[in-house]
C-alpha cells in the first residue's frame, strides 16, 4: 500500500512539474510573440531601409505613441500636409499640424517624407477659381499659385523634411489615356507636373523628390509611369525618386508581379520607396463600392491571416533582395485599429492590414516579417 501511495505521489509531482514547464514555455512564448522588448521594425532593418509609417498628430498623442517610437524611424503626415488641410484658402496656411509631426519627428530623430504637394484629390476649390468672378482662372494664374505654395510648404520645412511626393498620382488608370483628366491637367497640360519638380528643388536643393503613384505592379500603368519619369530626366527636371504606393491585397502581387516592377523601375537609376504598404484581406478590388456576399463576413479568420502573411513575407523577401535600390518602406497607418481601406473601395467594411491588431499587439505576420 505505501509503494502505491508513493508511485502515485511521484506521478502527481511529475504532472506537476510538467503542467510547470509547458506552462512557463507557453507564457514565455506568449511574451516573445506579443511584446517585443526594445527592438522594433526599425531595428530588424537597420542595415536594410528606414522603416515609416503615416500618422496624425492624434496618434502621436494616443496609445499608439509607444508602438510608433518603438517600431518607426521615418513619419509620413498622413493627411495634415495635403493640400486642403494645410492651405485652405489663398491666403491662409494650418501649420499647426504638420509643425507638431515634423517636431516629433526631430524629438525622436526620425525622418520625415512630405506627402504630398500636388495631388487631384483633397486640393481646395480656390486654387481653381478665380476669387472675384468665380471663373476658372488661366494657367498662368494657376502655375503661379502652385509656384507660392511650393515654395511656402518646401521652404518652411527645408532642412526638416528630407523627401517630398511632389507629384502624386497624375497617371490615367485607363490604358487607352496617358495623363488623369484633373483640373490641373485641364488647365496646365503636363506642364504642372515639371514646373512643380522644378519649384521644389529650388525651394529646397538638398530634398530627395519623388513622384508616387498606385497600381505601379499593373505592366501598362507602369510603362506610363516610367514614360514620365524618362520625358521628365530628358527635359534636366531634377526627380530622385519614385514612390510605389504598394496598396495590395492577398491576392496581388504575385512575386512575378513585384520582381517585374521592382526591376522595371530600377533600370531609371532613382530611388524606390514603398510609400504606402497595406495589404488587405480582401482581394483587389478599387471598382467595387458595395459589399458583396463573401464580404459580410468581416471576421480576421485563420484563412485570410495565413494568406495575408504568406503575402508579407514574400514582399519583404523581395524587399531585402533589392535593399540596394529601396531607400525605404512606410506603411500606411500605424495598427488594424484604423485603416483607410475599412472605408475604401467598400464603405463600413473593416479590413486588417497592417502588422499590428486592434489593440497594438504585433499579429504573427510580424514575426515572420523581422524573421530573416
Amino acid at each position: 500500500m505505501k509503494v502505491i501511495n508513493i508511485i502515485k505521489s511521484l506521478v502527481l509531482i511529475y504532472c506537476f512539474v510538467l503542467l510547470n514547464a509547458c506552462s512557463n514555455q507557453h507564457k514565455l512564448q506568449a511574451s516573445s510573440q506579443n511584446k517585443p522588448a526594445n527592438k522594433g521594425l526599425k531595428d530588424y532593418y537597420l542595415n536594410y531601409f528606414p522603416i515609416g509609417v503615416a500618422v496624425s498628430p492624434r496618434s502621436l498623442n494616443s496609445d499608439e505613441e509607444p508602438l510608433i517610437k518603438l517600431n518607426f524611424n521615418s513619419l509620413t503626415p498622413e493627411n495634415d500636409m495635403k493640400m486642403s488641410s494645410l492651405h485652405p484658402s489663398e491666403f491662409v496656411y494650418n501649420w499647426e499640424n504638420a509643425d507638431a509631426i515634423v517636431s516629433y519627428a526631430e524629438q525622436n530623430n526620425m525622418k520625415v517624407r512630405g506627402h504630398t504637394l500636388l495631388w487631384h484629390q483633397q486640393t481646395p476649390a480656390w486654387i481653381f477659381n478665380d476669387a472675384a468672378t468665380g471663373k476658372q482662372v488661366s494657367k498662368e494664374v494657376l502655375l503661379q499659385r502652385i509656384k507660392e505654395h511650393i515654395y511656402a510648404v518646401v521652404g518652411r520645412y527645408k532642412g526638416s523634411i528630407y523627401a517630398w511626393d511632389v507629384v502624386n498620382e497624375v497617371i490615367s488608370d485607363n490604358p487607352n489615356e496617358f495623363y488623369r483628366k484633373s483640373k490641373y491637367y485641364e488647365i496646365c497640360g503636363e506642364d504642372f507636373i515639371f514646373k512643380a519638380f522644378q519649384w521644389a528643388h529650388e525651394a529646397d536643393s538638398d530634398a530627395q523628390l519623388f513622384y508616387n503613384d498606385y497600381n505601379e505592379i499593373n505592366t501598362s500603368k507602369r510603362a506610363k509611369i516610367i514614360e514620365l519619369i524618362n520625358k521628365l530626366k530628358s527635359a534636366g527636371i531634377p526627380i530622385n525618386g519614385i514612390g510605389l504606393q504598394s496598396h495590395w491585397a492577398i491576392s496581388e502581387p504575385s512575386n512575378e508581379q513585384l520582381e517585374n516592377t521592382l526591376t522595371d523601375f530600377i533600370k531609371l537609376g532613382l530611388k524606390i520607396q514603398i510609400t504606402e504598404l497595406d495589404i488587405s484581406v480582401y482581394s483587389k478590388e478599387h471598382k467595387a463600392r458595395e459589399k458583396k456576399s463573401e464580404d459580410l463576413d468581416t471576421r480576421f479568420t485563420e484563412e485570410r491571416e495565413a494568406k495575408q502573411l504568406e503575402q508579407y513575407k514574400m514582399c519583404f523577401s523581395t524587399f531585402r533582395k533589392y535593399k540596394g535600390n529601396i531607400s525605404g518602406v512606410t506603411f500606411w497607418n500605424v495598427s488594424d485599429r484604423y485603416s483607410w481601406l475599412d472605408n475604401f473601395p467598400v464603405k463600413n467594411r473593416k479590413d486588417y492590414p497592417l502588422l499590428f491588431d486592434k489593440n497594438l499587439q504585433p499579429k504573427k505576420v510580424y514575426w515572420e516579417v523581422v524573421k530573416f
